[in-house]
């Protein structure tokens, strides 16, 4: 399983911690999408990230229509 954020912003923010920022995660370390922004699998792939306190973007995620995923 991937590493995780151990602390979300929300944790954060409720803590009164209006400084934090999360620690980097290595793209490597969880898959890229090729859906496109803005669909239903984009959205469930961000939700699931989200679950896992995992960045919500990857620098090979699709950004546009016009990417091709693997590209």
């Amino acid at each position: 399983m991937p590493d995780t954020i151990r602390k979300s912003i929300l944790d954060a923010i409720q803590q009164g911690e209006w400084d934090y920022e999360p620690a980097d995660t290595d793209c490597l370390r969880f898959p890229s999408t090729g859906a496109l922004p803005g669909s239903d699998e984009k959205l469930a792939v961000l939700a699931n990230r989200a679950q896992q306190g995992l960045p919500l973007w990857h620098d090979q995620d699709r950004r546009s229509y016009d990417d091709r995923p693997g590209l």
